[in-house]
């Protein structure tokens, strides 16, 4: 048992593999060798990290999520009860494609809805909020919020996760931050 981060005694960690300070591992867990995990995560229940995966600071796994090879998280993300990640586009149990894994960024800050799938290959944007249930099949911007299969646009969310409503270009969300919208670009202003 490590002291510096908590690892419940039904997980299973495969070495080498770094995990940061901080970080909690809950119930039937499985840490795959060659991962990297940052300090202050929450790794829920059946979760599987797989090899070489990399997962940022202050990352939040809920139950019964698979991340597999070929994601990375930026710090503070949020993955929802059960969503689902993959690797390959033409998947066959009899042909090994290892070698055609694509990666898949999520990037600072975004949130991924429970029993959302999200195909691989693809980057959603940073504090972007993707709806439960929603399949991702394309990239998703900074800030947007996507729903539905295949996930579409249907709006724009701040930082701190309240819908955005802009008005000539401009949104203040009541937190006070400020964005624009310039060719369905949001940013912070």
């Amino acid at each position: 048992m490590n002291a510096e981060y908590f690892v419940h005694e039904s997980s299973y960690i495969d070495e080498p593999c770094q995990i940061g300070k901080g970080t909690k591992i809950w119930h039937f867990s499985h840490i795959m060798s060659g991962c990297k995990i940052g300090e202050r995560c929450n790794i829920g229940q059946n979760v599987v990290i797989s090899p070489q995966v990399v997962i940022g600071n202050n990352v939040k796994i809920q139950n019964n999520v698979s991340v597999y090879t070929g994601v990375v998280c930026e710090d503070d993300v949020f993955l929802g009860p059960s969503c689902v990640f993959t690797n390959v586009i033409n998947p066959r149990s009899h042909i090994i494609r290892k070698d055609e894994y694509r990666e898949t960024i999520l990037e600072k800050g975004c949130s991924v809805g429970a029993n959302s799938t999200i195909v691989c290959g693809h980057r959603i944007g940073k504090y972007a909020l993707i709806g439960a249930g929603s399949v991702v099949t394309k990239d998703v911007p900074d800030y947007a919020i996507v729903k539905g299969n295949p996930a579409r646009v249907s709006g724009y969310v701040c930082y701190c996760g309240v819908k955005l409503n802009f008005e000539n270009n401009i949104a203040i969300c009541k937190c006070g931050k400020k964005y624009i919208n310039s060719a369905k670009r949001v940013k912070e202003i």
